[in-house]
């Protein structure tokens, strides 16, 4: 009987750059401290290695230019690896692929009789299966370790889950529990894992799913140089070794979320769906809340999160010892204290609680949009009396304005002081609008040359006459002002007095006082500019000279 085996029990801390390697072990031949395994093309190095933590010595795998040796196949000490009994062969020969597979083939029927891609550890290799054979009955899945330190098995299981199609899903199971799914595979990426093979990722892999009559599975491929490895991690995340991503989006799954992936689950009674644990450098006062501690060396962090979660008076937790097992909780209220030389823990973040009354929650809820709409409506009134006072001043600056303007002055214009001592007033076009009640026929006097004449009422009672220019007209700018500064400088028995104008786009206007006994020439028959220094009555062709009956 042939036996192959490696056996080993080690404790000494192995020096990696003063161990000799080589690319093969026969039938005889013993892998020891001294000796490790190295991939042919120089890519992997299988060897003992201890972890002080533990006190354990392990056999391992790991990328020979990883200068971190993080380990991506792993076996624990006190135990044969491989006992293969065939006394028909002699050519049987254990060596390192360059995939990072360590295999025991029989050379002599070219089988392999063994492969360590068959029992995955943490740690999820380019061409490394997940999923299942059903001829054989084996299953591909990875299992993460306890804790950073500790590699017995953790809390989480990853594996390939293939739908009735074409695809498939990863799903990660917490203690046997449905905890998180990535989502179908679609076009080289899973919905629930967005920084795997993103825009913005440095670094891109080939995602492969297989369905044949007896496998199920799904790989990745690299074409990127570098330590390709996708570890799961003791927390449950699936970490990225080249770009250093966290493929997952959560940090722990609650079980009121779905939208990053985690699993829904009936939410206990004391927790909401706005609570998360957060990471801080904090600690509980004396007397504050009360840590209970559990030495229990199979729990990880997971475990503690877990615990603290469904304990409806627990506000914080934290990893136990050193090496990350066992925990503590902490029960009592959320007035922690942080500072930088505190060591990290999670823990609920404080909640703002609110003894107000349901009838004030009432009172605000109706009130508040009352409040606004009334300030909206005082702002609205303050803003558009605001505006219309703009509006009045800029027509008065304008009128004045066109009235000392250098390029309408005549021989027969008036200076500006004599201009300013006759107070005409800017009325606005909506005043003289609800004066004359929209311009109304009833309210119309008669028709001039240049346009109609309304009667109106002012809103402090005044009686007054409109001049409404009209379009038509051909008269412009300076034919108005020299009107306005006319008609203002006169005063005669028979002329009524000019009140002022107005002025909007278009219009013009001028406003005249109305006299209801008619002892005055009808505004109508007041002013044509045509006859410069005369008011012309075109019915009884009088013409008053201005120099004799102005005063």
């Amino acid at each position: 009987m042939l036996f192959f085996i490696l056996a080993f029990l080690y404790t000494q801390h192995l020096n990696f750059s003063f161990v000799a390697g080589i690319t093969f072990i026969g039938i005889g031949e013993k892998l020891n401290s001294t000796t490790q395994l190295v991939s042919p093309g120089g890519n992997f190095t299988l060897g003992f290695f201890n972890i002080t933590e533990t006190n354990l010595t392990y056999l391992g795998i790991w990328y020979t230019a990883d200068d971190q040796h993080r380990r991506v196949w792993i076996t624990a000490g006190e135990t044969t690896l491989l006992n293969i009994s065939n006394q028909d062969s002699r050519d049987l020969v254990a060596k390192l692929e360059d995939s990072g597979n360590f295999v025991l083939i029989d050379e002599a029927r070219k089988l392999t009789l063994w492969q360590s891609f068959d029992y995955p550890t943490d740690t999820l290799l380019p061409g490394m299966k997940l999923g299942s054979n059903s001829a054989t009955g084996r299953n591909w899945y990875l299992v993460s370790w306890l804790s950073d330190d500790v590699p017995a098995d953790g809390a989480f299981r990853l594996s390939w889950e293939p739908d009735q199609g074409e695809s498939g899903e990863l799903v990660l199971d917490r203690r046997n529990q449905r905890y998180w799914a990535s989502g179908c595979l679609v076009d080289d990426t899973f919905a629930q894992m967005p920084q795997l093979n993103s825009p913005s990722s440095q670094y891109h892999y080939k995602l492969v799913f297989v369905s044949n009559n007896s496998e199920k599975y799904f790989y990745f491929s690299a074409a990127d140089p570098g330590p390709a490895m996708w570890r799961l991690t003791p927390e449950g995340n699936i970490h990225d070794a080249l770009s250093q991503a966290v493929f997952t989006p959560f940090i722990f799954c609650y079980g009121y979320q779905s939208g990053d992936g985690c699993v829904v689950l009936k939410l206990h009674q004391c927790r909401s769906n706005r609570e998360k644990f957060e990471e801080k450098r904090a600690s509980f006062p004396t007397g504050v809340a009360n840590g209970i501690e559990d030495y229990n060396s199979s729990l990880s962090l997971s475990d503690s999160m877990e615990k603290c979660w469904n304990d409806c008076s627990c506000v914080g937790f934290n990893k136990l010892n050193s090496n990350g097992t066992s925990c503590i909780t902490y029960q009592g209220k959320f007035d922690y204290i942080e500072g930088v030389n505190i060591v990290p823990m999670y823990v609920l973040p404080r909640q703002k609680s609110s003894n107000a009354p349901v009838w004030l929650w009432i009172v605000i809820a109706v009130g508040t949009p009352l409040l606004l709409l009334r300030l909206g409506t005082f702002f609205y009134m303050r803003i558009r009396k605001r505006g219309l006072e703009d509006e009045n001043r800029r027509r008065e600056k304008y009128i004045h304005k066109l009235i000392a303007s250098d390029s309408f002055k005549n021989a027969n214009d008036i200076d500006d002081v004599e201009m300013e001592n006759h107070d005409l007033k800017v009325l606005s076009f909506a005043s003289i609008v609800e004066a004359t009640s929209n311009f109304i026929k009833e309210n119309k006097l008669g028709e001039g040359g240049f346009g109609p004449v309304h009667k109106g009422k002012l809103q402090d009672g005044r009686e007054i006459a409109v001049k409404r220019l009209s379009r038509s007209s051909g008269q412009g700018l300076v034919e108005f002002k020299n009107e306005l500064i006319l008609i203002a400088k006169l005063q005669h028995k028979n002329l009524v007095r000019v009140l002022g104008c107005c002025i909007h786009g278009e219009e013009k206007m001028l406003i005249y006082e109305y006299l209801p006994n008619r002892a005055w020439i009808p505004l109508y028959l007041v002013c044509n500019l045509h006859h410069r220094g005369h008011v012309f009555d075109p019915i009884s062709t009088h013409a008053l000279h201005l120099s004799n009956r102005s005063s």
